[in-house]
């Protein structure tokens, strides 16, 4: 929070502990969305003990599934806007508030985004605060099954005093 003192602006930033259940965000570009259902799809028991937040379409394919295919599976979820419409942005504001632990952003480098700056800024945003991100399924793979997926863990945390300080 920022609190003012006479002409001094103090910032305080509270370091959150990765709980066991983690805040799981989900983004595909529109070429990517079925590997990420169907990464989802094969990971929904694990998944399913963490919430997740996704941008609109991404998050109503997801809904889709779990409705059709594994309606026994309860899920926690959270749908934003569609990333083009302000979803990628109200993402990276969850990320700015310490509210998404692990980003999986499965991404087309082929094909020209029309929102490519939202999704740079997500993900500069996502590398600022040092969250997991996870751009290809190898990655989100790797990280679903590692040891640490389902226990807390304090992740480094960037000191930006300096730059707070800085004379403009």
């Amino acid at each position: 929070y920022i609190k003012a003192r006479g002409n001094v602006v103090c910032l305080k930033i509270k370091v959150n502990i990765m709980e066991h259940k983690k805040q799981i965000a989900l983004v595909a570009h529109d070429t990517q969305k079925k590997d990420l259902v169907e990464w989802v799809r094969k990971n929904a028991n694990k998944l399913s003990k963490h919430e997740l937040i996704c941008t609109g379409t991404t998050g109503k394919l997801i809904l889709e599934m779990f409705e059709h295919e594994l309606p026994d599976v309860k899920i926690s979820m959270r749908l934003l806007k569609s990333g083009p419409l302000g979803g990628d942005q109200q993402m990276g504001a969850m990320i700015c508030d310490g509210k998404i632990d692990f980003l999986v952003f499965l991404t087309d480098p082929m094909t020209p985004q029309p929102h490519d700056v939202d999704v740079k800024a997500l993900i500069r945003v996502a590398v600022i605060y040092n969250i997991i991100m996870a751009c290809n399924l190898t990655t989100a793979e790797f990280v679903i099954n590692s040891p640490l997926f389902n226990s807390e863990f304090k992740p480094v945390v960037r000191d930006f005093t300096d730059y707070m300080k800085r004379t403009v």
